[in-house]
């Protein structure tokens, strides 16, 4: 009887501790990350190797349909797929060349910040998507000069960080210059990195989230396997490694969870067909109000019309065509609401690895290309699944987590900090934490 009351004793000064001791999250996405970049020697990463090796990882996890960056980070912090939270792509259907998903107001259901400010806990955010006018104690979002590259990035975002005084505080203390070149390839995520250890030290909030680009930058423009790939992947970590040191110095390590994870993984390019071009040979864009359209976020495209009787005859061309040219999968209505895409778009295609959809509707349908990478496509083969590290306060010892997704985050960090969240979609996942 004394040996079972000591136990339960042991257990409940435990949960006490765990509880005590989570107060913090340092939740880092790395754009465009895939698993090797911790799992291969190849990439230097001595931060995130370390991490993985004393923490719970996983070999790959599954993105969303279309894995593209803005709608899987709004998955990331809502635990819902698109057709809940309402971002379906980077930019609004139909938006004008520059106008992305900017504001958080466009997000249709609770966020992390939403339920943080609800508990009573800070935030801080740097350049992570869909954030600008969200509720986040410490923000610097993202938002681009938009159509214009000539614009300086700093006197566009300053009028949207929050509190007003974030950035005068930045440049008194050092920690930027306001010089442009801060905000550009390859010096942004140098930038975003100081930014972030500027707050996460002075400021100390409960929940702080992270978005590195230059890895997704350069495996766009030069591939997977690049130098200019591996060299951003490097800085990138650095850069964690920055962040670790803050949390020591700054007597947070011990109470602080950190997870790193990304928004989807890479394929390179091969090929790229233009399924525009099928319904400009079926009359079905004559006219200004086009009666069927194809979106092409990447690696799929997707269907618009405005008179569903269309649809069948646009799935019998693309059943009817040569077989090297059938470079996809069709996705059909139930299995699009089975992945929660877009609910307005009657099917999509999810092209083969390496193929990239084009929005044009004149020339060849397909067509080789090389030289860059993309993603986008649908989430079920390795390349394009992304990764996932958690490690440090109330997380189990070394071990490999299976079947997860970006889903699946929003509920891990719910249950650290105890907050007033329930995800739509994602679940927790057993023996990751401590709990």
């Amino acid at each position: 009887m004394k040996k079972t009351l000591l136990l339960l004793v042991s257990a409940f000064l435990t949960l006490q501790l765990y509880a005590q001791e989570t107060k913090h999250v340092l939740l880092i996405s790395i754009d465009g990350l895939r698993p090797e970049f911790y799992l291969e020697k190849g990439w230097d990463t001595p931060n995130m190797r370390n991490l993985m090796e004393t923490g719970v990882y996983a070999n790959g996890i599954n993105s969303i349909f279309p894995s593209v960056t803005y709608p899987s980070h709004t998955t990331i912090i809502t635990g819902a797929y698109p057709a809940s939270h309402g971002v379906f792509y980077n930019a609004p259907r139909g938006a004008p060349n520059g106008r992305w998903y900017w504001e958080s107001s466009l997000i249709k259901t609770k966020t992390l910040w939403d339920a943080c400010k609800e508990a009573g806990l800070t935030t801080g955010s740097v350049m992570w998507p869909v954030t600008v006018g969200a509720p986040i104690t410490w923000n610097f979002p993202v938002k681009r000069a938009d159509a214009d590259d000539k614009s300086d990035q700093l006197s566009v975002t300053k009028p949207l960080v929050t509190p007003t005084n974030l950035i005068d505080e930045m440049l008194n203390s050092g920690v930027i210059s306001g010089n442009d070149d801060e905000f550009k390839y390859p010096k942004i995520d140098h930038t975003i990195g100081d930014m972030s250890a500027f707050i996460l030290s002075k400021h100390k909030p409960n929940l702080m989230a992270v978005h590195f680009v230059g890895a997704d930058h350069y495996q766009h423009t030069n591939g997977r396997e690049s130098k200019q790939a591996h060299n951003a992947v490097a800085l990138i970590d650095k850069e964690i490694g920055r962040l670790l040191t803050v949390l020591e110095n700054e007597k947070m390590r011990a109470n602080t969870t950190i997870i790193i994870t990304g928004d989807h993984g890479f394929a390179d390019d091969e090929k790229a067909f233009s399924p525009n071009v099928l319904l400009a040979k079926m009359n079905l864009l004559e006219n200004k109000t086009a009666q069927a359209k194809f979106i092409t976020p990447g690696g799929s495209a997707f269907l618009y019309v405005k008179d569903k009787k269309v649809v069948p005859s646009i799935v019998k061309m693309l059943n009817e065509l040569p077989e090297d040219q059938k470079v996809f999968k069709i996705i059909d209505r139930k299995q699009l609401d089975a992945i929660g895409a877009d609910p307005s778009a009657s099917l999509a295609l999810a092209f083969n690895k390496g193929v990239i959809g084009k929005p044009g509707n004149k020339g060849e349908l397909l067509v080789d290309i090389k030289g860059g990478g993309n993603h986008g496509y649908f989430p079920d083969f390795n390349e394009i699944k992304t990764g996932f590290i958690i490690n440090g306060a109330g997380v189990a010892s070394h071990k490999e987590v299976f079947g997860l997704g970006i889903k699946d985050i929003a509920p891990l960090i719910t249950d650290i900090l105890e907050l007033p969240f329930k995800a739509k979609d994602g679940k927790l996942f057993p023996n990751i934490l401590l709990k």
